[in-house]
């Protein structure tokens, strides 16, 4: 049973894996195609740098992802916070259910909802300026709420009541509770919830495609324009730099996650 187990779960990492090592493997072909290996190159990289126009849309998506990440993590955590704090079980549950349908709607619909929301904000408040950059960052940042809620909601079922019953027994303020006791028990599930947002504004297309405005552009969706005009190197060179950014935030997010388990045993 063990080593059926094992089996089936390397065939699943092949599945995943395979193909972005042979998208990173020909990144770095001098030549123009992924058929034949002409030999090693940076030629890809280079050009990809010497990109400007990519380099800007670069750094706008990144910009956009850690700027997702922050404020989804933010309002997440209160919205959070004010699930836990309800009394009734009903009314938990009503906005859990409020909550989980950004998550389960498909991303065709919610990009759709969203392109209807900022066209008539343009077209009624003359804020032309918000599809672009703004529309962007706003639907980026609504999507990832929802999960960011999801991440930090267990966490605070997890911690003790009795914690704070027995802080505010001794004269602490709430103000006081939410910064000494409950912000650092939940502090793993908002790191969580910092990284899940940052890593779905990074891939995310659906609902980009459909947002996106005034010539700003993102990685996921320029992407698929080149894609569309054939086999471009670059494209390699670009996700293959991409795939080795998420890594190092999931790695970052790993440390510290255990660098904190670690200090709860001791």
């Amino acid at each position: 049973m063990k080593l059926t187990s094992k089996i089936y779960l390397g065939v699943i990492f092949a599945i995943l894996y395979i193909p972005l090592i042979y998208l990173a493997y020909y990144s770095f072909n001098s030549g123009k195609t992924m058929i034949d290996f002409e030999g090693f190159s940076w030629k890809h990289y280079v050009d990809l740098f010497e990109n400007t126009r990519m380099m800007v849309i670069v750094i706008n998506t990144v910009v956009v992802a850690l700027l997702c990440g922050l404020f989804s993590a933010i309002f997440g955590t209160l919205g959070a916070l004010g699930i836990y704090s309800l009394k009734s079980n009903k009314q938990k549950n009503s906005f859990l259910v409020g909550n989980n349908i950004l998550i389960v709607s498909p991303d065709v619909i919610i990009g759709c909802s969203f392109l209807l929301m900022f066209t008539f904000i343009s077209k009624y408040t003359g804020l032309d300026t918000i599809q672009g950059f703004w529309s962007v960052l706003l639907s980026h940042i609504a999507f990832s709420i929802p999960i960011v809620v999801l991440m930090v909601l267990p966490k605070l079922y997890e911690m003790p009541r009795s914690m704070i019953d027995a802080a505010i027994d001794l004269g602490a303020t709430y103000p006081q509770v939410l910064s000494k006791i409950v912000i650092p028990y939940i502090t793993p599930g908002i790191w969580a919830g910092f990284f899940m947002g940052l890593t779905y504004s990074l891939d995310d297309f659906a609902v980009t495609f459909f947002v996106t405005g005034n010539g700003f552009q993102t990685l996921s969706v320029e992407i698929y324009s080149m894609a569309r005009q054939g086999i471009n190197l670059q494209i390699n060179a670009l996700s293959t730099v991409l795939t080795i950014f998420v890594v190092v935030a999931v790695l970052i997010y790993y440390v510290i996650n255990t660098s904190k388990l670690k200090r709860e045993v001791r």
